[in-house]
């Protein structure tokens, strides 16, 4: 064999192996479980999340530089990892802890995902992430409100959105503000399903209530996906509560609103905890019966051009609806794990987990209306914040409080139907 064959023959080696490698990198996948209720009552929520999510993703995979400083955006891929692109491995719920709970298994023991996502409801949060964390896998949580999640301390689980502490506090200075300005808000009424998220978050509520002087004049529970809720709102009508705050998922959400307008049942203000009445399902099916319900929100849609309305218009056509404030928060926390994962330029669990607790994103390199993210030693983003808006005109949510971001002022008394 001559010189010119043999050193052929190294060229052609070569560029077989950078061609390999270019393959390699280009074709590397990172991927991330992602548990959502996919099935079950609060099924629609889960279609929404996954429509919120892959669009994440594409703005993630590919380039993006319009959405200006949003971790990311700007590149093809995970530049920490020679651009190896995100991949989310979707597992259905069912709506069931135990279902949640072995889908989280799977996923880390079969599927062999670099992190786990989920998991919407609290009570499915709560099991999910006890197998991550007992495999030692990093779990982002981006819209779980109930406190307890983050007081057990766990070392790999981390939280982006407010939690139910934060809200509390947001519904007993804003319903103090509408006292001030002339409404009755003596009597509050909780009303909420006895799932985790139900009982925790209204066990929240009714302490920062009773904190301030104001005890809770009337808890009323229902079994999660009701059939019949006429004697809870009949109830509510014999009591005659100043103010409601609903801690509800989506059918239950809109058979109270039914069953309101059956009975002639409406109260001075009815508050909603986010959950079903931010689901779009919910606005379709009784929106129109449910004027001038509250909501709590992180989400805004922001001026033209703003990342927030760059990413609300790909929903838009992704999903055909407009974004809400709980496919927001699902959306931002996926943005910071992946950044996290980018950040970590690995997918060994360790260096995903240190690379989160050194999270430290401010709030214009966000698309939702935080102040940053930034977890405590127990995981939780201390930066989180959220707004009311209150459903007015017909099918749209606005900004009512506080007044400085408002869009609107706050209308009352609840107009319903």
């Amino acid at each position: 064999m001559t010189l010119k064959h043999v050193t052929g023959l190294l060229c052609a080696a070569a560029m077989s192996l950078v061609l390999a490698a270019g393959a390699r990198a280009e074709d590397k996948v990172v991927k991330i479980g992602v548990i959502l209720p996919m099935s079950g009552g609060t099924a629609s929520i889960g279609a929404h999340a996954k429509a919120a999510l892959e669009v994440a993703m594409n703005i993630i995979n590919n380039a993006h530089p319009e959405l200006g400083n949003l971790p990311l955006a700007k590149n093809t891929g995970l530049a920490g990892l020679g651009g190896a692109k995100i991949d989310a491995v979707f597992a259905d719920n069912q709506g069931n802890p135990a279902t949640g709970q072995n889908q989280a298994l799977r996923l880390i023991t079969e599927d062999k995902v670099a992190a786990v996502f989920g998991a919407y409801q609290s009570g499915i949060t709560l099991t999910s992430s006890a197998i991550a964390e007992k495999y030692g896998i990093p779990y982002l949580n981006s819209e779980s409100v109930a406190a307890n999640l983050t007081e057990r301390g766990f070392k790999w689980f981390f939280r982006t959105t407010p939690i139910a502490t934060d809200f509390a506090k947001i519904y007993v200075d804003f319903l103090a503000d509408m006292k001030a300005a002339g409404a009755k808000t003596d009597a509050i009424a909780l009303v909420h399903d006895n799932t985790e998220y139900g009982t925790s978050v209204a066990n929240t509520i009714s302490a920062a209530f009773k904190e301030k002087g104001q005890p809770v004049a009337l808890d009323v529970a229902y079994p999660v996906n009701a059939t019949d809720v006429q004697g809870q709102v009949l109830q509510l009508k014999d009591k005659k509560p100043d103010v409601i705050i609903m801690i509800s998922y989506t059918s239950d959400a809109i058979l109270f609103a039914k069953t309101m307008q059956s009975l002639d049942y409406k109260p001075a203000i009815l508050l909603a905890d986010d959950a079903g009445y931010s689901d779009p399902s919910f606005i379709k099916a009784v929106g129109k019966i449910s004027q001038g319900v509250f909501n709590r929100s992180s989400w805004v849609v922001g001026p033209p051009g703003s990342a927030s309305a760059v990413i609300a218009d790909m929903y838009k056509k992704k999903s055909g609806e407009e974004m809400d404030d709980t496919v927001a928060r699902q959306m931002q926390g996926f943005f910071v794990l992946a950044d996290a994962i980018d950040r970590a330029g690995s997918t060994d669990p360790a260096k995903v987990q240190a690379a989160l607790k050194a999270t430290e994103l401010k709030a214009d390199q966000l698309m939702i209306g935080y102040k940053g993210v930034k977890f405590d030693d127990k995981g939780q983003n201390i930066l989180a914040a959220g707004a009311i808006i209150q459903l007015q005109d017909g099918e749209n949510y606005v900004s009512v409080w506080p007044k400085a971001n408002a869009e609107k002022p706050p209308v009352l008394p609840y107009k319903g139907w």
